[in-house]
């Protein structure tokens, strides 16, 4: 099966000078907890996690209005094209122990998301808790 059949599609993005403020209203008017961060018409520079505002900036004493996107974005995003197939994207989630991938469509610009939870309702349970049981695991 290919991501594109159990990605969430239509994602929202933000741009990295944009306040962590205005990343945290957007998360929580669409019910996300992760904005790809794009500069340039949909160019990926960067994922924004609600952790990555909780724990880099509110819990270091950053002030949210003033903090921009880009201070505390994760740069290192993994992605998949849309016409991967499930199980590599499970591979890789695996092996870089993640809960979830960017899916990108032509010339890698963003589509979707896909996290665990797709992933464990499109496959057989046993194979959703080992891909859970292996991304939860230490290093």
């Amino acid at each position: 099966m290919k991501l594109a059949a159990i990605m969430t599609g239509g994602i929202e993005t933000i741009t990295p000078h944009a306040s962590l403020a205005e990343a945290a209203k957007k998360m929580a008017s669409q019910d996300i907890g992760s904005l790809p961060v794009c500069d340039q018409p949909r160019r990926v520079v960067g994922i924004i996690t609600d952790r990555d505002i909780t724990v880099r900036a509110v819990a270091r004493g950053m002030d949210p209005n003033q903090t921009r996107v880009e201070d505390v974005m994760t740069r290192d995003v993994l992605s998949c094209s849309s016409d991967a197939e499930v199980e590599d994207a499970c591979e890789l989630m695996e092996k870089r122990q993640v809960r979830r991938l960017l899916v990108t469509g032509q010339d890698e610009v963003p589509v979707g998301i896909v996290s665990l939870g797709d992933i464990a309702l499109c496959l057989r349970e046993s194979q959703s808790g080992e891909v859970l049981k292996k991304v939860s695991e230490p290093d």
